[in-house]
């Protein structure tokens, strides 16, 4: 009875301390002096030394003192598929480099935030992947940086996988349908076709396919100089680049988004009520130029 009870306390103490633990959304690896084109191709030197793959690059918002680099590998990428509810979503991380004066700031998003949050209770189970994942990528970018400094605001991790921002506010599991098609070979076409010719003002950053499981992940610049990345991402954080481009997922017919309320808030957490009102138009928006892409 007395080893029934320890073993109960234990079981409390450590999810107190798991609830209790507060994750940021990104990591500052350091301060790098020189030009945008030199930082990038250092970074991208130091992923491929820990084998991550390098999907795709831009400038958010067009703007040259911005830079995003999607990276992946294939340890991540084949584990977060088997999350049959949208968990390639979390194939994809990503680095930002702002340079602001002479240096560049190189960020990046810290992998158990997101993986937490999109993977909800399936993250335990494939957590030795992911923490594998997590310390490569950190020694490949300590050779670029060694401040390694969460930023970005914080959320208590055992409230990751039920994250929401406000009540009545979306969950994850409250995706935006943005078209179901007659067949997974009729979305990827329209899909591919639309974005190659920048419909909606959009502009393909990368993509991730899973043919043999009808799974499709598409990141996408939003370039509208009236509704997106150069209208919201001045009002709440430049500095916060690495949770762009915006991705819609592909699955079996249907496309789907995860809700602007929702990802908005989830890669900026520390957004006071009055400045997501300022943006108070741009999950709409976001969610119009999706359904242009899968017209």
């Amino acid at each position: 009875m007395k080893n029934l009870v320890i073993s109960l306390v234990s079981v409390l103490v450590i999810s107190s301390q798991i609830s209790a633990q507060k994750l940021s959304p990104y990591v500052k690896v350091g301060d790098v002096y020189g030009s945008m084109q030199e930082t990038s191709k250092k970074v991208v030197g130091a992923l491929k030394s820990q084998n991550f793959m390098i999907v795709g690059f831009y400038h958010p918002a067009k703007k040259p003192n911005l830079k995003v680099i999607a990276f992946t590998r294939s340890d991540l990428k084949n584990t977060v598929v088997k999350v049959a509810d949208r968990g390639a979503l979390a194939a994809t991380m990503k680095i930002g480099l702002y340079r602001k004066g002479d240096k560049v700031e190189v960020s990046y998003t810290l992998p158990e935030y997101m993986l937490r949050a999109y993977l909800r209770d399936n993250y335990a189970k494939y957590r030795n992947v992911f923490n594998k994942f997590n310390s490569d990528l950190k020694l490949a970018l300590s050779s670029v940086g060694s401040d390694f400094t969460p930023f970005g605001g914080h959320v208590d991790a055992g409230k990751l996988k039920n994250y929401h921002y406000k009540i009545f506010m979306p969950y994850f599991t409250d995706p935006v349908t943005i078209k179901t098609f007659s067949s997974f070979s009729e979305g990827v076409n329209t899909i591919e076709r639309n974005l190659e010719n920048h419909v909606g003002e959009t502009t393909l950053v990368y993509k991730i396919k899973y043919r043999n499981k009808n799974v499709a992940v598409y990141g996408v610049a939003l370039r509208s100089k009236s509704t997106g990345e150069a209208v919201f991402l001045p009002k709440i954080g430049e500095r916060h680049l690495a949770a762009m481009p915006y991705e819609i997922i592909l699955q079996g017919k249907t496309a789907t988004i995860l809700p602007g309320k929702y990802r908005i808030a989830l890669f900026w957490p520390d957004l006071s009520m009055g400045t997501f009102m300022r943006i108070v138009s741009t999950p709409g928006d976001i969610e119009d130029t999706f359904k242009l892409i899968c017209q």
